[in-house]
């Protein structure tokens, strides 16, 4: 039999809209994950490019380093803002702006003719990743539905990687040709693709209904019943008015200080065990190791591709492995791997074999630090904080995470002429091992635990209980 809800509409024909509706769901989530396509390929090109930009420029190290900080600076600046940013603009106009500013910065980029304004084209560009990096998983959370949320959310991450990839594949067919303004300028393309794509897309109903707009919020919760439209209705306003209860203050609570200090640690370990050195440096790293431009971009390609498929291995398995075995485990081995490149680097000649072995090494502690910490950065945050302070607690965790980003960034060369690759990577090791040992003590297990269990666990290894 056929029934009427309250607009107007039957259930048979909501029922048939509703395939309609979740791909219309799946093409936004898609399109605002090309911020995430973005940011990693715009993270990952400039170290390829750094091989012909320093002689063209004439860039010693601290120029390099300047060029690679420079996106970290925009980015700390526009993940501090994002917030904001996006809750006056709604989520869908700040990724069309996001998108502008991807295209304005990679042809900016591609036409740099000297220094300052390829530096002001990555700090536009950081900008641009910085607010994505706020908005893009806010905006997919907000629209998917409950059953896929974590999948679609996770697709992100994954896009972070797969740009990365890209940016090492395009700077490896440049190679041979010198040539750096293209790689840096083909960002263009998935920006403008972004912008049209974002053009038909719907706003996340949970900004809708906190603007007031509770109609047009029910037209965007797509392929849910009116019942289950209602619901998510009812349950938007209640969180907001439990997140109004809580300002930034709050986070000085006694019994906040263990999910804080957990948040804000993963964020630091995640950075301080160097993993943006590699990726920003890779090719100059082992360039030394090849003795040429297209060998170092080659292994440089070999170390995103293990990047990228162990990511997507992990988010597909995330939900049936236990967080803590895989987080420490994953430190674990990422600690191995650092000290045997120091041994490698500390060996006479990096020639033949050893080579082979530093690319191997690499590989090794890029697959366990994206099994591990590449993924706990984000997954900690949204499983031991309260849900009313998650917003503000996790902006603490990013404004970390990009900080301490921006350091690696600015000092990683000037280590490795002061103290060589073995005393970098030395230093690296030291602060997993360290990192190992707080989370050894702090990190619960939160699979299929509810937020009090969770707490309750982060208390008593705090020693609060």
């Amino acid at each position: 039999m056929t029934t009427h809800d309250d607009d107007g509409a039957t259930d048979d024909g909501a029922t048939a809209l509703r395939p309609r509706r979740e791909r219309g769901i799946g093409l936004a989530t898609t399109v605002a994950a090309a911020g995430g396509l973005l940011f990693g390929y715009d993270t990952g090109v400039i170290s390829g490019a750094l091989l012909h930009i320093a002689p063209e420029f004439g860039l010693g190290d601290a120029g390099q380093q300047l060029i690679v900080a420079g996106l970290l600076a925009g980015a700390l600046v526009g993940a501090l803002a994002g917030g904001a940013v996006t809750d006056a603009l709604g989520r869908r106009r700040t990724l069309i702006g996001v998108a502008w500013v991807f295209l304005a910065g990679a042809v900016l980029s591609g036409i740099a003719p000297g220094t300052g304004v390829l530096l002001a084209a990555r700090v536009v560009l950081g900008l641009a990743i910085g607010v994505s990096s706020v908005c893009v998983p806010l905006y997919i959370a907000e629209i998917a539905p409950k059953a896929s949320r974590g999948r679609l959310v996770s697709m992100n991450q994954f896009l972070i990687t797969v740009g990365i990839l890209l940016s090492y594949l395009v700077n490896s067919q440049f190679a041979e040709a010198g040539s750096w303004r293209w790689p840096l300028a083909l960002a263009g393309i998935p920006a403008l693709a972004m912008i049209v794509g974002l053009l038909g897309a719907q706003e996340s109903p949970r900004w809708l209904v906190l603007r007031g707009r509770v109609d047009e919020a029910r037209a965007a919760l797509a392929g849910r019943t009116p019942e289950q439209a209602e619901a998510e209705i009812a349950e938007i306003r209640a969180a907001a008015r439990d997140e109004a209860r809580w300002s930034w203050a709050d986070l000085r609570r006694p019994q906040l200080r263990p999910a804080l200090t957990l948040g804000i640690g993963v964020a630091a370990v995640n950075q301080l065990v160097g993993v943006n050195a590699v990726l920003y440096y890779a090719p100059t790293i082992l360039e030394g190791v090849f003795g040429s431009d297209t060998g170092a971009l080659l292994a440089t390609v070999g170390i995103g591709l293990v990047n990228t498929v162990v990511t997507g291995i992990a988010l597909a398995r995330i939900d049936s492995w236990g967080r803590r075995p895989l987080l420490l485990g994953g430190l674990a081995v990422v600690v191995a791997a650092l000290v045997a490149l120091v041994v490698l680097f500390l060996l006479p000649s990096q020639d033949g074999v050893v080579g082979i072995l530093i690319v191997v090494a690499l590989c090794v502690y890029i697959a366990a630090f994206a099994a591990s910490l590449g993924i706990a950065i984000w997954l900690v945050n949204s499983e031991v904080f309260p849900t009313a302070v998650r917003g503000k607690a996790s902006g603490l965790g990013a404004t970390t995470h990009w900080g301490l980003d921006l350091v690696i960034a600015s000092t990683t060369l000037t280590l490795i002429t002061t103290l060589g690759e073995a005393g970098l990577f030395a230093v690296f090791a030291v602060v997993g091992a360290a990192g190992f040992v707080f989370l050894h003590r702090l990190m619960p297990e939160t699979k299929g635990r509810s937020l009090e269990e969770i707490d309750a666990a982060l208390q008593a290894r705090a020693g609060r209980t």
